[in-house]
Formats: C-alpha cells, sequence, structure tokens
C-alpha cells in the first residue's frame, strides 16, 4: 500500500487540479460563447436536427394543417393551447413557449415588465377601416350613439392587451381623457365584456369579431348595439422569447415557421369554403353562417415586406400608452427583430 501523500504535496496536487479545470474552462468559453447566437448576426441557413419549437398559435395551427404547410417544416412542434398577451407571457417567464400570437400591445407590456421578447412576423388587413377587428358594444338603455357620447360612461378597460390600448386611442379621437369616463378593469376574455354589457356592469367595451353577432342577437332587442369606432386596429404579430433567438436552431427554425405561418395566411385567403369549414365549422363549432361573417369580417391580409410603417404606428401606440399609464417611453424599432422583416412576404413571393 502506497504511502500516504503529505500534506505538502496534498496541496500541490490541489492546485494543479485547479489550474487544469481553470485552463479546460477557458479552452470551453469561446466554444460555449458560439452556442449563442448575436442579436445582429445573420440567421443560420439551416435548422440543425432534432430543433423543436413550442408554439401558442391555434390558428394558424390549424391553417397549417388544412393547408399542407405543417408537414413541409423541416423541424418539431409542440403546440400550446394558448393565446392572448397574458397567458403568452406568463408562458414565456415560465420558459414553456418559443412562440406566440398577439396583438400589438403585448410586446409592449411584456418589454416594461422587464421580458425580453422580439417581434419576428407581423400582418396587417387590406382596408382596416371597413375590416376591423372590434367594434363597441354598447349596453341595453346605454345612451350611446358617437364616439362623443362616451363622457361619462363606464367603459371595460384591460391593460396589457390590445382592446386597453383600444379604448384610449378612441378616447384620444373624441376629445376625451381617461378622467372623462370610468375605465373599469376587466380581463377581456372569452364572454366577459359581452357578460359585463349585458348585466350593465359597463356601459361600453369593445367586443370582437367572434361575439359581435351573438352579442347582438342575445341582447339587441333590448338595446344593445353596435357602433364603429373609425380607427386601425387591425397588427397581428408574431412575437418569441429573446433567449430563443439566442438559440441557432431555434433561430432558424423561426424563420422557417414564419413563412410557413405567411404562406399559410394567404390558403387561408384564397380557400374561404374550405377554411370555414374546417376552421370555424369544424374546430370552433359554429355554423358555416357564422363562419362565413367571419371570413367576410377579416377581409384580405396585408402582409408588409418592409415594417416601416408598422414600426411607426407601434411608436405611435407606445407614446399614447406611456403618455396615460406613465411607463417609459419605448423605442418601437427595438421590439422589432428585422432580420425576419422579409420571410413571410418573401415565402408568398417564391423567395
Amino acid at each position: 500500500m502506497p504511502a500516504p501523500a503529505s500534506p505538502k504535496s496534498a496541496a500541490r496536487r490541489r492546485i494543479v487540479i485547479a489550474i487544469a479545470w481553470a485552463g479546460l474552462a477557458c479552452a470551453a468559453g469561446p466554444a460555449l460563447a458560439a452556442d449563442v447566437l448575436p442579436a445582429d448576426a445573420p440567421l443560420p441557413a439551416e435548422v440543425p436536427p432534432g430543433t423543436t419549437l413550442v408554439i401558442g398559435d391555434p390558428t394558424t395551427q390549424r391553417a397549417l394543417v388544412l393547408s399542407g404547410e405543417l408537414d413541409k417544416l423541416p423541424f418539431q412542434i409542440e403546440w400550446a393551447n394558448i393565446s392572448g398577451g397574458p397567458r403568452t407571457i406568463e408562458a414565456f417567464r415560465a420558459n414553456a413557449l418559443d412562440v406566440g400570437a398577439v396583438a400589438d400591445i403585448p410586446p409592449i407590456h411584456a418589454t416594461w415588465t422587464g421580458l425580453p421578447v422580439k417581434i419576428v412576423a407581423a400582418k396587417f388587413r387590406q382596408d382596416p377601416i371597413n375590416h376591423p377587428i372590434y367594434q363597441l358594444g354598447i349596453a341595453p338603455g346605454a345612451a350611446v350613439e358617437t364616439l362623443a357620447d362616451l363622457r361619462g360612461k363606464k367603459i371595460a378597460y384591460s391593460p396589457g392587451q390590445a382592446q386597453g390600448a383600444l379604448v384610449l386611442r378612441v378616447l384620444q379621437k373624441a376629445g376625451l381623457s381617461k378622467k372623462d369616463v370610468e375605465l373599469v378593469e376587466l380581463p377581456s376574455t372569452g364572454d366577459v365584456y359581452v357578460n359585463a354589457l349585458s348585466s350593465r356592469l359597463v356601459d361600453v367595451a369593445p367586443i370582437a369579431e367572434a361575439n359581435q353577432r351573438r352579442f347582438v342577437a342575445n341582447y339587441g332587442r333590448d338595446g344593445a348595439k353596435l357602433i364603429p369606432h373609425g380607427l386601425r386596429d387591425d397588427p397581428a404579430y408574431l412575437y418569441v422569447l429573446g433567449t430563443s433567438l439566442q438559440d441557432p436552431g431555434k433561430a432558424a427554425a423561426i424563420r422557417e415557421y414564419v413563412k410557413a405561418w405567411g404562406r399559410a395566411t394567404q390558403w387561408v385567403a384564397t380557400h374561404p369554403e374550405e377554411w370555414i369549414a374546417g376552421y370555424y365549422v369544424k374546430d370552433q363549432g359554429l355554423d358555416a353562417e357564422s363562419g362565413r361573417y367571419l371570413v367576410d369580417s377579416a377581409g384580405l391580409p396585408d402582409i408588409p415586406a418592409d415594417w416601416n410603417a408598422a414600426i411607426e404606428r407601434q411608436q405611435a401606440t407606445i407614446d399614447l400608452l406611456a403618455a396615460e399609464t406613465g411607463k417609459p417611453r419605448l423605442n418601437a424599432a427595438d421590439l422589432f427583430d428585422r432580420r425576419y422583416e422579409s420571410a413571410a412576404a418573401g415565402a408568398l413571393a417564391g423567395l
């Protein structure tokens, strides 16, 4: 049996081992750093095998299936039944989601709360004033015929969501401020706004297309109605968790998803009957007439290859929200990852 090492030799051995580990760490440092894709680096050309994205975009999921685009993707998708700003932000914080589909406000709100996100795809509506996503629902008995009549009324308000920003923009258009009305904070999910109107908890609430016909059908005889707000409310974005963009494989896969998203969006517009039958009737449980109403209401999509106008509109929204909420002013351009700017439009052009 060898003699036990002396205290001095043991100490020397520990120093040698420590130096060796330090050398290995230094050698590994550049390799580890190379696995992180810088924000200004070109996107990788190929998606590596085994890449998986977790995506919360239920509508596009169905569009990809019906259009056949899903089978063409060079990566795996784990679908999350998540939509809307609050739920996507919650999933991002839990590192349980890579991509979410929202309107214009969630990326702003997420950034204000310290969550790093980036917009990677944008679509709008052709002729957006005549094809709005929302109309103002007016409760039975509420004396509102025009925007000027909003003074003194109780209005449903959802901070951090598109409906909340729309309310502020409507007030601005009417020459009113928050002090001129009573904002009632309510989540704009499911039937919350419709129920709030029918029970007269609020006088006014922005109602999305899916609920408009049912709202008037159920409560129109009591005096409920819809009035137009006359503003653009059509931004639709894909946004992603910042750390997902640092992964080269995921960053490349996101580009391919954006391309497929663009092609699927165009497929929906050019195959309305298949979309009505396959999505609104089979998936959503609506009748064909309701599905056709929603298709007509949406009109045709606009997927720009240049985001300058979108960034300008986003900046105007940020400035309004910052002034009304006391939040710091953000630079809208910082919310967009322009490496993806032409991906969807280029896919439609066959590029």
